[in-house]
């Protein structure tokens, strides 16, 4: 049985999961962290990362940690960490090729008790169901007798400075007892908010996966909510700030839900749930609400903008923001796309500025270009799309320079004072 003392990490994937993994685990232990993406590797090992999870200073510091994107470096592990994205594809299911991609690296190298923790987020029952047969069959090795599994679900808030890893408890779990218990003690040395150490790998993957899809239904709620005071004239903030008087008023606000965990997840679960003979009526109900927001959105700005006597078709619009959520440059599963994809379905003309985003990734991701800067006094509409810090700081009379002598500032997240702005979510 591996030991603190003789483990050996591998961290498949260096992603805005694996990578803070890999460095808080590479100040203790024997780390190699790796990834199918060569320049990934190449800018680690000069000190950069380009998520901006992890600041160069405490790169340095995880002084046992090396880079590796040939699969051969994997050989003197014992312990094996997985950390690659689980999406859904277009047909909102699950597409756990990846998870199954890394399976199959690890088991080329899998030896006698070696152990395989998974951090991705699953439906309940992958780990066991699908990951371990590849597993087994790519190693030659029978699971729970020769080799092991754990399941350890990623809490990663991406562009988070408040809520690092180590400051977010961890849920553990493991194959056998014995193992659990390793892959608890292994966790709690670099967590110092502690662990949870749940009873079954299927009940840490339920509970992982029931994380973001409570979120997704209390946004998808206020959201509705929003949609129906807009209705009646009335301000949503306005009201939410009322409701949050009350000591046990959740606080959630209206938004776009993207990004590869609320906007995701719920659909493992409504997956799993189906193929159990279940159909989830309310899960499903709330991917509905919020995954139409963004042509809610657009239909907004078009009707603020006729309402002030802009001609809509033709008209000029810039969105602010472009990343899933604030303060961070990742823009995969960006529900903003919605929204500018509906006003081009209206005629408008869109475009898009965010200084967080990577020009080059937005245009491989989606087939179009943001621009380098905003141009003063071009725009018909603008709507706040993302909050981010330098955004807010700047203030609504930075962003009314924007616009034309008549246009309209659509603040979706709240940056300002509805006084400062002419239309709000």
């Amino acid at each position: 049985m591996i030991t603190l003392d003789t483990t050996r990490i591998a961290i498949i994937g260096l992603g805005y999961v694996g990578l803070p993994l890999a460095v808080e685990f590479g100040k203790r232990f024997p780390v190699v962290g790796f990834d199918i993406n060569a320049a990934r590797i190449a800018e680690l090992e000069s000190g950069h990362d380009s998520t901006l999870e992890v600041e160069p200073a405490e790169l340095g510091q995880a002084t046992h940690l090396t880079y590796a994107s040939d699969p051969a470096a994997l050989a003197d592990c014992n312990v094996y960490i997985v950390t690659v994205p689980t999406p859904i594809t277009e047909s909102k299911q699950p597409d756990i090729t990846l998870l199954k991609k890394a399976s199959e690296t690890i088991g080329r190298v899998l030896k006698r008790g070696d152990i395989v923790i998974y951090e991705s987020t699953v439906y309940p029952g992958a780990t066991e169901e699908d990951c371990v047969p590849v597993l087994e069959a790519t190693s030659g090795l029978t699971f729970n007798a020769d080799f092991f599994a754990g399941y350890s679900p990623e809490r990663i808030n991406p562009g988070d400075k408040q809520h690092r890893l180590p400051e977010i408890m961890k849920v553990t779990s493991g194959s056998t007892p014995e193992v659990a218990d390793y892959v608890d003690a292994l966790y709690s040395s670099i967590i110092t908010a502690g662990t949870h150490k749940a009873s079954s790998i299927r009940v840490a993957e339920a509970a992982k996966v029931i994380e973001n899809t409570q979120r997704d239904l209390n946004v998808a709620l206020i959201n509705e909510l929003a949609i129906i005071f807009n209705r009646m004239g009335i301000d949503t903030e306005a009201v939410l700030k009322a409701a949050g008087t009350k000591w046990n008023f959740l606080n959630f606000r209206p938004g776009l839900v993207g990004g590869h965990c609320i906007g995701v997840d719920p659909y493992y679960l409504t997956h799993k749930a189906e193929a159990v003979g279940h159909h989830p009526q309310i899960i499903l109900s709330g991917r509905r609400v919020n995954d139409g927001m963004g042509q809610y959105v657009a239909d907004q700005m078009v009707k603020a903008l006729i309402d002030r006597k802009i001609h809509a078709k033709g008209a000029r619009v810039l969105i602010m923001g472009l990343t899933f959520k604030e303060n961070c440059p990742d823009v995969r599963n960006t529900r903003v796309v919605d929204v500018r994809q509906s006003l081009i379905d209206w005629g408008l003309e869109v475009d898009v500025f965010d200084p967080w985003v990577a020009a080059e990734e937005v245009r491989h991701e989606y087939g179009f270009d943001v621009i380098g800067a905003p141009q003063a006094g071009a725009y018909d509409g603008i709507i706040l799309a993302v909050a981010h810090d330098d955004f807010r700081k700047q203030g609504a009379a930075a962003f009314r320079k924007l616009g034309k002598p008549d246009h309209v500032l659509y603040d979706l997240k709240y940056l300002f004072d509805a006084a400062d702005t002419d239309a709000r979510l």
